[in-house]
């Protein structure tokens, strides 16, 4: 039996910025539209590995709101609680790319059609076959979204369900520039599984990892993954600490990597009975084959057309049904 995995949060587009052009004296920027935002990617990830991935979010009733829901249908992706607001725009992001192809991000998502869904859009059938959540940080930048994602947790966590949070911090959508750790880490210790960049990490625990690692587990965390780009990826659980070596790619944007990696996670334990997070060796094989996953998706630029398809990864999966 294939569990469901419902992804919450925003769908946006991504402005790629693909290159340079020269008009008269000025070298004017290039870009090219993407799907986009964490969770909409990481859902896309779990469709095109095969997975029942759901999305739920809210665009605008605009021609980007209308791109997103089609591109996310094109994939796979059911999109039944997806919502269109009928004034509020869709959420947009500009990404530069620098010569390693590492991101910057300028966000237009002001009163964003994402950032005004409301408790009361969350509906119990959400969440009827007790379905794996997945969901990020950015859906708790400003109080009435961050309610809104409160409630999706109090409704999953009545159903018993899994959950899914990958920190994906990005300070500067954060009034005050920088995101509240405190606000952060109440949602990190209502989760299952937790992925940080090690640079989340960092700034969660206030510099004090292993004291932080802890709390997190006794606190009812079952895993936690903590990625470090193309270095080996750390694994913890109760009492284990497993490294996992990350593959060499060659790495042209990085856009969607971690959206990638997290969603080959999602997809693995969808496929295995519900205790499946409390296996080691089966969690350590599938950060391994998530990788592969990630490593994919940063050698194609943007998120949902370089996303691996099962095909392209199946022989890393061997062992893992």
């Amino acid at each position: 039996m294939t569990i469901p995995i419902l992804c919450f949060g925003e769908a946006l587009i991504d402005f790629l910025n693909t290159g340079k052009q020269k008009n008269g004296e000025l070298a004017l920027n290039q870009f090219t539209q993407f799907p986009g935002g964490a969770p909409a990617n990481a859902a896309v990830a779990i469709a095109k590995l095969g997975g029942a991935a759901r999305f739920s979010g809210q665009v605008g009733s605009d021609t980007f709101g209308e791109f997103l829901v089609q591109a996310l249908e094109q994939y796979g992706v059911d999109t039944r609680h997806t919502y269109h607001h009928t004034t509020a725009p869709t959420a947009l992001a500009f990404v530069f790319l620098d010569e390693q192809g590492e991101r910057s991000f300028l966000f237009h998502r002001d009163n964003s059609a994402d950032m005004v869904m409301e408790p009361s859009q969350v509906e119990d059938n959400w969440f009827t076959e007790q379905p794996i959540l997945h969901f990020c940080s950015n859906t708790l930048t400003h109080p009435g979204i961050t309610e809104t994602t409160r409630t999706v947790l109090q409704r999953a966590r009545a159903r018993n369900c899994l959950i899914s949070f990958d920190v994906n911090l990005r300070h500067n959508l954060w009034p005050s520039g920088s995101a509240d750790r405190d606000l952060i880490n109440q949602f990190v210790m209502q989760s299952q599984l937790v992925k940080f960049s090690v640079d989340e990490l960092q700034y969660l625990s206030n510099g004090d990892n292993d004291v932080y690692l802890r709390r997190c587990i006794e606190n009812g965390v079952r895993a936690i993954v903590v990625t470090d780009g193309g270095n080996p990826i750390n694994l913890y659980a109760e009492g284990v600490h497993r490294v996992i070596q990350a593959p060499n790619t060659n790495v042209v944007d990085t856009t969607g990597g971690g959206d990638a990696f997290i969603g080959a996670v999602l997809f693995g334990l969808s496929r295995s009975d519900r205790s499946a997070i409390g296996k080691i060796d089966h969690l350590s094989a599938l950060v391994a084959f998530a990788s592969h996953c990630g490593s994919i998706a940063v050698s194609r630029p943007g998120a949902f057309p370089a996303f691996p398809s099962f095909d392209e990864v199946e022989a890393f999966y061997c062992g893992l049904h």
